[in-house]
């Protein structure tokens, strides 16, 4: 039965989005459940992806990259794959019609972490927008359900909010990014002698995303708007965390939001949520 296939490897999705990442697990449970499998299925692609770039270094990942977006256009075109990702992928793409333009720039953000060790402004806003930017964008086609005019109306806070979360990730990273894979991802930055006044620019910059982001959380479907408050909510308290250390120790070690703070700020957000009607 094509039902259980199709279920099946919703799951293998789920469960991919469980084990790499409790945060987002913790705001697709706050969605309304229709959109828990496609957001699912949205996570699960852009994991793999990135997995294949950050992780698999005794392996061709040019090879790898090249066959997972061979794969990707196929299944997208023969509506079905036998990788339970890529099929549960194809399926949100087809259901929720999210631009090829969108998966384009996403892929070829992935191929630049092949390549590209150092960021100028260009290539530092192409890289934001295909690997953070339209994750947001294909989000927010789930959560318009075919509204568009919601959609043109929202995608400017959806592309910030993106943009802001991946840059959270820079500083949150730095040591991995820096140290371990001689990325350099915020121009003009140098990172072996990075200063306070260099940390304070680029968390300026982050907090205006920030802040852009929000009035377009606040008008997003009743379904979506607790989910993705509470990731901004996450996100903006990992960044205030990261924000309160000294730019020596942002190279040496990797800032957390503890699992117990996550169950915190889930709770806080589900009551504000409840009890405001919002």
């Amino acid at each position: 039965m094509i039902e259980l296939f199709n279920r099946t490897a919703l799951e293998c999705s789920k469960l991919i989005t469980e084990h790499y990442s409790t945060s987002f697990t913790l705001g697709i449970k706050t969605l309304d459940r229709k959109f828990h499998f496609p957001i699912y299925a949205v996570y699960g692609f852009v994991r793999y992806a990135d997995e294949i770039v950050d992780t698999f270094y005794n392996y061709d990942q040019k090879y790898l990259l090249e066959k997972f977006k061979k794969d990707t256009y196929e299944a997208i075109a023969d509506g079905i794959s036998l990788n339970p990702i890529l099929h549960s992928f194809q399926w949100v793409v087809r259901e929720y019609s999210i631009d090829r333009e969108l998966i384009d720039a996403f892929l070829k953000s992935m191929e630049m972490d092949l390549y590209v060790n150092q960021y100028t402004d260009n290539s530092y806003q192409e890289y934001i927008y295909g690997s953070a930017e339209v994750v947001g964008l294909m989000c927010l086609r789930v959560f318009c359900e075919g509204d568009l005019a919601m959609f043109d109306r929202l995608k400017e806070p959806a592309r910030k909010l993106g943009a802001a979360f991946q840059k959270v990730n820079f500083l949150r990273d730095l040591k991995d990014d820096y140290i371990d894979r001689g990325r350099v991802y915020f121009p003009g930055v140098n990172f072996s002698e990075f200063t306070k006044d260099a940390k304070r620019l680029i968390e300026k910059d982050i907090q205006q995303d920030f802040d852009e982001a929000y009035a377009g959380i606040l008008n997003l479907p009743r379904g979506a708007r607790m989910g993705v408050h509470l990731a901004y909510t996450y996100y903006q308290t990992l960044f205030n965390k990261i924000k309160q250390i000294p730019a020596s120790r942002i190279q040496e070690e990797r800032i957390r939001v503890p699992d117990m703070k996550k169950i915190a700020l889930l709770a806080q957000t589900y009551v504000r949520f409840r009890w405001s009607g919002q």
